[in-house]
Parts: structure tokens; C-alpha cells; sequence
């Protein structure tokens, strides 16, 4: 038997604003678009509405009260304007977005430490052994135990972060996962291979983390609509139609069958940068601009492998045109570093690979073949601004 936890933080980015601006609480709240700077908002100034909005960033997340009007995560800010014009819209933070995410993270660590990192806002979480505590302990009892520490968890997170989460316990990842957008914001539920018939399979299949839209038109396609409508398929026409690995998945996950761990220490295969332009920038004649913002990226880059602990030997540059064109290059180095002026070096090498015949409207930097550095490496540093394009 096992006992397994997917934390959810609810409306996270939003949340952590609420935070900083509590007198917009209960108002409709858009997280998206640039980089905040320090002029962005100021104590008396009025908060900027989706109705004036021009550009072409996306949201990062909304609040509740926003989400009513049908905005979205991924949804386009010039969409959301028009469903939610006078919501308010706030520019993402990630710096402190992601100082919040270590602190909840830590405070759930103090108490359950079999913890697999999904991302900024989510985990997994393995209780069995805190559940198991006694062997002669029954099924019922041990249920009762599992939600117990899940609101021990869900209190701590409150207490140190002054944020709140949405957790589900089940007997594996996949129904966790599931579960824990059940109750949201801050809930709390519990299923169990019982609860699947009546919890789980009236869900839409595209609930299942794994089945994309693009499948989930082609179940609609053949009438199967529900994750109970996938359990009841025949698992050989799923096959036939899907594949033999992927139509056996499918088959199993409705019916809540998934045997992967919490992994606890998995290794990044990469650490990588990138930013989406307000607006495309020449060139030529955006240059200098240029030239700083892939300064920055090198350097936030070398940041990022600093506080995790790698070096990396491959660099890689990537580039989106106007015209939605991407192209990526990269080069490998004769030692691994984490050295941002040289891993500016390398990506201009990449650049020079690259036609600049077109407008930008994407550049990101990124470090791959990753390792744990064997001798002192030096530490990434604010560094010069050299013409981007020589």
C-alpha cells in the first residue's frame, strides 16, 4: 500500500502579488507580460487594466475571480482583454515568485522529506513510511493518518509562506495529480482505488495528465468523452488506434493504475533561458538593446547552474523570428563551466551561425550536458555588454 501526495499552490503567481498588494484581494487579478520593474507600480498610482493592454505577452496565471470571466493560464492578454477588460494585470515577478517556491517547498520538507520538485508550484510527495508508522495498522486508519499529515502540511505551508495549497492523496501519482484539482483553492481530498468509479471516472479523459488536446479530440472523434467512457474502451482498438505503448497507458491510467516513484533526486539534463519580446526587435537597429537582454540571459543562466550546483559544456542559442520561425545552435566546449562571460562567448559563436535577416521576437540562452563541477569554477558576475552582432 502506498500513500502519495501531489501540492498544488493555488493560483500561485497571483497569490504571491496578493501578498504584496493585499487591497486587491477579491478583484479579478491577471499575472503576464513583461518583466517587473521597479517604476511598474507605485504606492498611489492606480493598478493597470486589461483595457488598455497592447501587446502580445500571455497570462502566467489569474486569480479566481479572474478565471470566472474564462482567462486562463497560456491565453493571450489581448484575448483576455476583451473577455475581461477591466481585470487588473500585474507584471510577472519571477525572482520572487521562485523565493516562494523554495520557502513552501522547505516548509513541506520539515515534515514529509520524500519530496519529488515538479516545477515552481508543484510536488509530489511519498507519506507512506510517515503513514506506516506500525505494521498492525489497518487500511481505515491508515487513510485517517495520511489526511492528518496532509493538513499538517497544508498548515505549515500556511504558516511560513502566509499562502495556500491544494493537495491530493491517493495511491499513486497519477490519481494524486488528478485529485488535487478537485477541492481547489485549498482543499484537501482523499481517494482511494474505491472512490475511481465514482470520484474519478465522471472527469472529462483530458484530465488525465497525459492526454493532450490533441488526443483527447481524437477519443471525442470515437465517442469516449469521460475517463470512465476510456476505462470501458476496449483496450485492443485503443492500441490499434493509439499505439501499442500509448493506447496500453491509457487503458491503465483510467482505470487509476500508474507504479512510478516519487523520485527525490533527479538530475537536470539542462539549464536554460529565454525571453519573448514585447514587441520584434530589429537587428540592426535594435542592437544595443539586444545586446543587453542576451547579457542578461547569459548571466542569469550562469546564476541559475551556480545555485543548483552544475557546470555545463554544452552551449546552445535559440531564436524565434517574426515569422515564427525558431532556430536553435549550440557548441561544445573543451571544459564545463558555469562562467557567464564564457558562456556569452560560446552563444556568440552560436550566433554567428544564425541568418539576422528578420526581425526577433524570442532569444534564449541554454547550458546542457550537465555535471557537478570537480574543482573551483568562477562565480558567474554582472559582465559587459558587447555589440551583440559583430
Amino acid at each position: 500500500m502506498r500513500f502519495i501526495a501531489h501540492l498544488d499552490m493555488d493560483a500561485f503567481y497571483a497569490s504571491v502579488e496578493l501578498l504584496r498588494y493585499p487591497e486587491l484581494r477579491g478583484q479579478p487579478l491577471v499575472i503576464g507580460g513583461r518583466r517587473r520593474t521597479a517604476e511598474v507600480v507605485e504606492p498611489d498610482a492606480r493598478f493597470a487594466t486589461l483595457r488598455a493592454y497592447k501587446g502580445r505577452g500571455v497570462i502566467t496565471t489569474a486569480t479566481y475571480e479572474a478565471r470566472a470571466f474564462g482567462v486562463h493560464s497560456g491565453m493571450s492578454l489581448m484575448r483576455a482583454a476583451k473577455l475581461a477588460p477591466d481585470a487588473l494585470l500585474l507584471p510577472a515577478d519571477f525572482d520572487e515568485y521562485r523565493r516562494y517556491s523554495r520557502l513552501f517547498k522547505d516548509a513541506v520538507s520539515s515534515i514529509a522529506p520524500l519530496v519529488e520538485d515538479r516545477g515552481i508550484d508543484e510536488i509530489y510527495i511519498d507519506l507512506t513510511a510517515l503513514t506506516l508508522t506500525h505494521p498492525e495498522v489497518d487500511a481505515p486508519s491508515a487513510w485517517t493518518r495520511a489526511e492528518e499529515i496532509g493538513r499538517a502540511i497544508q498548515r505549515q505551508v500556511r504558516e511560513t509562506t502566509g499562502l495556500s495549497c491544494s493537495i491530493g492523496i491517493t495511491p499513486n501519482k497519477l490519481l494524486s495529480k488528478i485529485a488535487s484539482e478537485l477541492d481547489k483553492p485549498g482543499g484537501l481530498t482523499v481517494l482511494t482505488d474505491a472512490d475511481i468509479p465514482t470520484r474519478v471516472w465522471p472527469l472529462p479523459a483530458r484530465k488525465l495528465n497525459g492526454i493532450g488536446p490533441k488526443a483527447s479530440a481524437r477519443l471525442e472523434a470515437i465517442r469516449i468523452h469521460t475517463i470512465g467512457d476510456l476505462a470501458q474502451a476496449d483496450p485492443e482498438e485503443l492500441i490499434r488506434r493509439f499505439g501499442k505503448s500509448y493506447g496500453a497507458w491509457m487503458h491503465d491510467a483510467a482505470h487509476g493504475r500508474d507504479e512510478r516513484p516519487v523520485v527525490t533526486d533527479s538530475e537536470p539534463k539542462s539549464v536554460s533561458r529565454e525571453t519573448t519580446f514585447e514587441a520584434d526587435l530589429h537587428p540592426v537597429n535594435d542592437r544595443a538593446q539586444l545586446s543587453d537582454i542576451f547579457t542578461e540571459l547569459c548571466v542569469r543562466v550562469a546564476a541559475d547552474l551556480e545555485r543548483k550546483g552544475y557546470v555545463g559544456k554544452t552551449i546552445g542559442l535559440k531564436i524565434r523570428y517574426d515569422n515564427f520561425k525558431t532556430l536553435t545552435r549550440d557548441c561544445t566546449l573543451e571544459a564545463p563551466t558555469r562562467d557567464a562571460r564564457e558562456i556569452r562567448r560560446a552563444a556568440s559563436e552560436c550566433l554567428k551561425r544564425v541568418p539576422l535577416e528578420r526581425r526577433l521576437r524570442l532569444l534564449g540562452v541554454r547550458v546542457g550536458a550537465l555535471s557537478k563541477p570537480v574543482e573551483y569554477i568562477i562565480e558567474p558576475r554582472c559582465i559587459g555588454a558587447p555589440t551583440l552582432f559583430e
